[in-house]
């Protein structure tokens, strides 16, 4: 059964709204132009008091053989997110998502998280900021662990920069194995209402800068404590 199709013309505006109150949109395929709302009854998210880092990614972590940095190449990162991988023959990302979140990487709601090896774009991440919630929409590797590292890099961002909801959408096998886990809709909506109403900044490490594993491992292990 096909999901209806949306006729409204969306906007960054309309965007901002229905992620406030806990709906994203999604295309069928990256042919389709039409969208389609999604508000699942339960919801992936990351508590970030609990990031799973197992001991061989902490070595990766540790030996900053990537140069990890945010909001460079926005471009670049979302068609990294939108290209075929093995498993996946296609996306939900369609020209419409893109040109609406480009937007809104100019107005500075969506940020990337960058992984870099000998200047060389082989992973990364993207989603939309809003209060204190980060709303992850995708993630891509051509690089083994180049994901997982932006994921650990994003996490100790948000929680240096007073975040307190990292939302996946969904959960994966990929996103388990980090700690993500399931909550329902109406705990999810509780977070959610909380954390918009809460200030947080995405750059608490200055534009654009990164900083090297050890000290983003740190945060991420001492938010445990």
């Amino acid at each position: 059964m096909r999901r209806p199709r949306q006729q409204i013309a969306i906007t960054p505006d309309i965007i901002l709204r229905a992620y406030s109150i806990g709906l994203f949109p999604m295309a069928e395929t990256a042919e389709d132009e039409a969208l389609f709302w999604v508000d699942p009854e339960d919801r992936g998210v990351f508590d970030l008091t609990a990031i799973a880092v197992s001991k061989s990614l902490a070595k990766t972590i540790r030996s900053d053989r990537f140069e990890v940095v945010a909001d460079r190449d926005f471009d670049s990162v979302i068609a990294g997110c939108s290209a075929p991988a093995p498993g996946r023959d296609n996306t939900w990302i369609n020209a419409r998502i893109r040109s609406l979140f480009g937007d809104m990487f100019a107005m500075g709601h969506v940020h990337t998280i960058e992984a870099y090896e000998n200047d060389t774009l082989v992973g990364g991440l993207y989603g939309l900021h809003i209060g204190a919630a980060f709303f992850g929409e995708s993630m891509f590797h051509r690089a083994t662990d180049a994901s997982k590292v932006c994921l650990v890099h994003l996490a100790a961002r948000l929680i240096d920069g007073g975040f307190t909801l990292l939302d996946t959408q969904f959960i994966t096998p990929h996103l388990a194995s980090l700690g993500a886990m399931e909550i329902p809709k109406t705990v999810y909506r509780a977070r959610l209402a909380a954390a918009i109403e809460r200030e947080a900044t995405f750059h608490p490490f200055g534009q654009r800068a990164g900083i090297d594993g050890t000290t983003a491992l740190a945060i991420v292990r001492n938010a445990k404590a």
